[in-house]
């Protein structure tokens, strides 16, 4: 919402509040300022000029070489491009060192070759609001030369965001008095009339009472539909609205002055009485901003007694029903609508107007007298006309509020004595309440949020200001938590995984049973951490959509939806992680719920960006995927032990240290077709909980060593289904001590079996040796070389080349 600081000015003497002040005030008293703003003419080097010729451009059709008097006693030729200007005419024209805002100084220069000594400008280059394409042409009687910013007023604008609860500062009388309570300042008075009332009869006629239990009008007759007078346009430009004519406008101001939306009829256009009723399925609506609507049965209506829809109640006002220039009897609409249908219907229709912004927040229902007394007036006083009789009321304005009793200990106790009963009560009292007997307080109808006691010493606190409130207590040390340790870890590794190149995906926790498009094709093929069983999938028993059906018992199925939007987009690399938690019955639902916590990784496509020196990029394969979990592990020895998964290839369950912390899989060619990747998909998910037991502890930094090493390599002739898994655990069981580090460099095989058997495969690995506490000779190396050799044979079967 924009609020006019020249407006507020009408309530409430803020000259010796600054701008800055201001906005410090209403930022601590928990009112979000997002913006302030100047309005107004931003130079005094911009002054009023009179086109005295105007010939064409000698190098340029659309551009124009004028002369203007701009009060200087000679002319000045200025370059223009607009069109809706003549010789005679009065324009604002910025002078050489006028500043337009933003950095831009106009200076004089040429144009297509033609000198240019200023500019002619329209209202928005000015500050002012665009009312004609083109330049602002100005009155007649308006002085040649006298700068206009002794013309036009200027003027500073606070866009404030006002929570949902706080709809009584939707307004300039709302943040007016949230204002005064905040400096202490009296309001203005500001009158508003009376109106007299009388029962509508046949006129109104509510069909629909839990959508608007209260609806008013008045008749105002021979009214002059116009332009407004200049203290009306200027109100409303102010704050970024666009002048139609002056009964429109008066609406428009009411709204901004006094929080309550209204809603002027033709007259004219009303057949017979006004029925507020329910909309008829598929009954069609043309809104005032030109949009078509077809309504439902939830869609509440204003029509007349031939059926026509005049205005979507509370929303917008009908197309045909509006006030034009011919319009000259009026009914003038005041009602409550209630929130929740507003808001309903509003999403519904994807319609949203500064009505609807309002009712469905909570209007108050008691101004709705007040705001139709006050645009009568005003109406009356700038279109003319007369008010026909009373207003004309149909149901009754509910009562939303009910005395809330302050209790005057805990106020104490709350604000550590900060503040003196005196000083409270004066808040609340300028906040809008009365004081009753009995420490109750009457709730004002305009503050529905006030419901509790704990919410009135909200009030008194934060207009008193927390940082008056003395702190009682010092921090005290406290014991990390488990939840702390978890959280400490589960940022790391997503700061670890981040580094790498890794983006963070976020995804619903509600997937689809089955789905062949953002899903894997079904929920067995979800890559858990176990198989799932019968009952495992935990259904939701009133799911939104097909699509939300089940809660997830993986985060696969959400990565690699990812992914496919990814691939769809023409991303040649994929590297993507998530975590968050999965779901699922225990023992296919015998036992209790399991919630854990896991991290899942996808990686696919080219490893760097294509680059001149290579003619094709590298493929990532499952090693660079086994890397990064290293990464994550870098003091553990990660194994990747086949394990066969239905509807996936290369499947693994990932070891660290022998210990099972997750699984790895790569999609399956057809799936990969489905999701229109052209390179392998890997992809692997891990527990948290695991990796976090394995990651704990100190890092424990190991001194260079002292003395050489000595390497051996070896070749071994194996089964052809013999896993690497196999090796190292063999390498491991042995315990040689001399034995510091090995690894696989190299692996054949033959599938014609003209060099090895097919049923073969040759694994070559290096092996080094090192003792902390001298140097090795070379028969030491050798033995214990001899007897690793050995027991491999022995325990896995191979052979040496």
């Amino acid at each position: 919402m924009n609020v006019s600081f020249n407006w507020l000015n009408d309530h409430l003497d803020l000259s010796d509040y600054s701008i800055q002040q201001l906005d410090d005030l209403l930022t601590f008293a928990g009112v979000e300022v997002e913006g302030i703003s100047a309005s107004g003419v931003p130079s005094d080097k911009i002054v009023v000029a009179q086109v005295k010729e105007a010939v064409q451009h000698p190098d340029a059709d659309k551009l124009k070489v004028c002369k203007v008097d701009a009060g200087e006693g000679e002319l000045r030729q200025i370059v223009c491009g607009a069109k809706n200007y003549k010789v005679g005419d009065k324009v604002p024209c910025a002078l050489p060192g006028a500043d337009l805002g933003g950095g831009f100084v106009i200076k004089e220069g040429k144009l297509r070759g033609v000198e240019s000594l200023g500019m002619l400008c329209a209202a928005g280059e000015i500050g002012l609001i665009d009312m004609e394409d083109g330049l602002m042409i100005l009155p007649e009687d308006y002085e040649i030369g006298k700068p206009l910013v002794e013309i036009f007023s200027s003027d500073t604008i606070i866009e404030v965001e006002v929570t949902p609860n706080r709809p009584d500062l939707l307004s300039h009388t709302g943040m007016a008095r949230e204002l005064s309570a905040l400096t202490g300042k009296e309001r203005k008075p500001f009158e508003i009339p009376s109106a007299g009332t009388a029962a509508a009869g046949d006129f109104i006629k509510i069909s629909a009472a839990d959508r608007c239990p209260y609806y008013t009008g008045v008749k105002i007759s021979g009214v002059k539909v116009g332009d407004s007078p200049e203290w009306l346009k200027t109100k409303l430009e102010a704050i970024g609205l666009k002048p139609i004519n002056n009964v429109v406008d008066i609406t428009n101001y009411v709204l901004h002055e006094l929080g309550h939306p209204l809603h002027a009829f033709d007259a004219a256009k009303i057949s017979g009485n006004l029925d507020i009723r329910l909309a008829k399925d598929g009954e069609e609506f043309n809104a005032l901003d030109g949009g078509k609507l077809k309504l439902t049965e939830d869609d509440l209506l204003i029509s007349d007694d031939a059926g026509n829809a005049l205005a979507l109640g509370g929303i917008m006002g009908g197309e045909d029903s509006g006030v034009n220039e011919a319009t000259t009897d009026i009914v003038l609409e005041s009602a409550y609508f209630t929130p929740s249908f507003i808001r309903r219907s509003s999403r519904r229709t994807a319609l949203s107007s500064d009505s609807s912004y309002r009712f469905e927040r909570g209007s108050d229902p008691q101004s709705v007298l007040a705001a139709s007394a006050l645009a009568a007036k005003l109406i009356v006083e700038v279109a003319g006309g007369t008010i026909e009789g009373d207003t004309l009321i149909a149901g009754e304005a509910p009562v939303l509020t009910a005395p809330v009793k302050l209790d005057i200990a805990k106020l104490e106790q709350l604000m550590g004595g900060s503040i003196t009963l005196d000083e409270a009560k004066s808040i609340l009292t300028k906040l809008g309440l009365t004081e009753g007997a009995n420490d109750e307080w009457e709730i004002p109808s305009f503050r529905l949020d006030l419901v509790r006691h704990i919410d009135l010493v909200e009030e008194i606190a934060r207009v008193h200001g927390l940082d008056k409130v003395e702190s009682r207590f010092l921090g005290s040390y406290v014991e990390e938590s488990d939840v702390d340790k978890a959280y400490d870890f589960q940022m790391k590794v997503k700061q670890q995984l981040a580094a790498l190149g890794f983006y963070e995906a976020q995804t619903i926790k509600l997937i689809a049973e089955s789905s062949n498009d953002n899903t894997v094709a079904q929920m067995k093929d979800a890559l858990p951490l176990r198989p799932l069983m019968d009952g495992d999938l935990i259904k939701v028993a009133l799911p939104l959509s097909e699509d939300h059906a089940v809660m997830r018992p993986s985060l696969v199925p959400g990565l690699v939806a990812v992914a496919a939007r990814n691939i769809r987009q023409g991303k040649k690399a994929l590297r993507f992680f998530e975590m968050g938690r999965q779901f699922r019955n225990a023992g296919g639902g015998k036992a209790k719920d399991l919630e854990s916590d896991s991290v899942a990784i996808l990686i696919s496509g080219d490893k760097a960006p294509i680059h001149w020196s290579k003619k094709q990029p590298d493929v990532t394969d499952l090693y660079d995927l086994k890397a990064v979990i290293s990464a994550l592990l870098p003091q553990a020895k990660i194994q990747l032990k086949k394990q066969d998964r239905e509807g996936y290839i290369l499947c693994a369950n990932v070891l660290a240290d022998d210990k099972p912390i997750g699984a790895f899989a790569q999609l399956s060619p057809a799936r990969c077709r489905e999701l229109d990747s052209t390179k392998p998909i890997y992809v692997a998910e891990l527990e948290l909980a695991k990796l976090q037991q394995l990651a704990s502890g100190l890092d424990k930094v190991e001194d260079l060593p002292h003395f050489p090493g000595s390497s051996r390599d070896a070749a071994m002739e194996a089964p052809a289904t013999l896993e690497n898994a196999a090796i190292e655990q063999a390498i491991k069981k042995h315990n040689e001590m001399l034995l510091v580090d090995y690894h696989c460099f190299d692996v054949f095989t033959d599938p014609t079996g003209e060099k090895l058997a097919a049923d073969k495969k040759s694994i070559a690995y290096s092996f080094l040796y090192r003792s902390p506490d001298r140097t090795l000779k070379a028969k030491e190396v050798d033995e214990a070389h001899q007897k690793l050799l050995d027991t491999l044979q022995k325990k896995l079967g191979v052979s040496y080349r």
